[in-house]
């Protein structure tokens, strides 16, 4: 029996980036074998075990067969005559196809070193095709490595362009969009994900909400892109820049889906794009299981993020609604969240990337001064229940009001 190390913790080692959680292969065992060694048994569809002291997956060679449609449609083969070089093969890219020993030598079939420093995403054989989930998993790993200079190899997004064209991407099952597509947001250049997904005709079955804003116009005035699309993949750029969190992110990519169904007779002004953009996003959440955190940011973000660009013009009542709408005096970090996105949406226009976003500083001075306003004082007054609240509110908008004066008149 041998055990090697596999996949993304060889590639990350190769790359001098942290390795995160570590995979094995154990080439030459049994079932049987690894459970005698106190190892637990985890995976149901193929035989995967926890390591008894380090938590970590261990995994017996294996084959695969395509058997049916989609993401699980597979025969699997784990008998102890599957060699490394076979478990390897079944893998997406020859990048993820290098397996380490114990000795530290490395097994690499496929050239996966080579494209390493090629910084070519390659798919390792036509056996990719069998499985749809993978040209989502190669928009990621080019979302994650574009900083490093890796793009997908031409004949890879050929092979992807295929599947999209042949109706394979249409078995993948919602939750595992969403899943990737969540991974993807983390990562540092999430836009990459989009403009991928797009580039080998992806967009347009997983996300047709999102591929059919491409040709849009918008103002010039106020979008020297012009496109909306590209508008899109700018803000979601900015928005990573500014932030780590997905639902910053998400909302990024989703925030001007009604520009996208609204009458041409409008173009480029897309007048009430944002009441359309909410349903769109409800829509969007609703197909894949998209959390409510994320779906509640967007939805507030595509109904007023103007509100938000336009923050020296509104009335105190018109902010403190806004500050309402957020959440924000329950969940403070809801209207930051807010402000981020704003700004990436303000930012995302070409060459105004690094213009200050002035507007968010507006209306973070205003949340606080509404903050500060004590809830203890009314009620020392003896007020109760609707009176309360409306009194609450009524010292809220005065202390809005008065920051607003004083940051206009500054």
């Amino acid at each position: 029996m041998e055990i090697y190390l596999v996949g993304g913790a060889v590639r990350d080692k190769l790359l001098n980036r942290p390795v995160g959680e570590k995979d094995w292969v154990v080439v030459g065992g049994s079932a049987a074998e690894l459970e005698a060694e106190g190892y637990k048994r985890v995976g149901k569809s193929f035989p995967v075990f926890l390591h008894p002291g380090t938590g970590e997956e261990y995994a017996l060679a294996r084959t695969e067969t395509k058997t049916g449609p989609g993401h699980h449609g597979f025969d699997v083969y784990a008998e102890s005559d599957v060699s490394l070089e076979d478990d390897l093969l079944r893998r997406d890219l020859t990048i993820n196809a290098i397996a380490e020993g114990g000795d530290g030598i490395l097994t690499d079939p496929y050239g996966g070193q080579a494209d390493i420093e090629a910084r070519l995403l390659r798919h390792v054989s036509d056996a990719f095709r069998e499985d749809p989930l993978r040209v989502l998993r190669v928009a990621r790993f080019a979302a994650r490595f574009h900083k490093l200079g890796f793009r997908v190899a031409t004949d890879t997004l050929d092979l992807m362009k295929d599947m999209a064209a042949d109706g394979e991407l249409d078995t993948l099952v919602p939750e595992r969009i969403w899943k990737e597509t969540a991974i993807a947001l983390g990562e540092s250049r999430p836009d990459i994900y989009i403009e991928t997904l797009r580039n080998c005709g992806a967009l347009e079955i997983v996300f047709p909400e999102i591929n059919c804003l491409f040709g849009v116009p918008q103002p010039p005035k106020w979008h020297p892109e012009i496109d909306t699309g590209i508008h899109v993949l700018l803000v979601m750029r900015l928005a990573a820049q500014l932030s780590d969190s997905v639902p910053v992110r998400f909302a990024a990519m989703v925030h001007d889906l009604g520009k996208g169904m609204t009458d041409k007779r409008w173009w480029p002004s897309h007048r009430g794009h944002e009441q359309c953009s909410t349903d769109l996003i409800n829509e969007l959440c609703n197909r894949l299981g998209v959390p409510n955190r994320c779906r509640d940011l967007a939805i507030n973000v595509g109904l007023y993020h103007g509100h938000s660009h336009r923050a020296l013009q509104l009335r105190p009542d018109t902010v403190l609604k806004l500050i309402e709408h957020t959440d924000a005096f329950r969940r403070p970090e809801r209207f930051e969240e807010f402000l981020l996105a704003c700004e990436a949406d303000a930012r995302g226009r070409t060459g105004l990337e690094d213009r200050p976003y002035h507007q968010a500083d507006i209306l973070r001075t205003a949340f606080a001064a509404a903050l500060n306003v004590s809830s203890e004082q009314l009620q020392e007054q003896g007020l109760e229940g609707p009176k309360f609240g409306a009194a609450l509110r009524k010292a809220r908008l005065e202390a809005v009001g008065s920051a607003l004066t004083e940051v206009r008149g500054s």
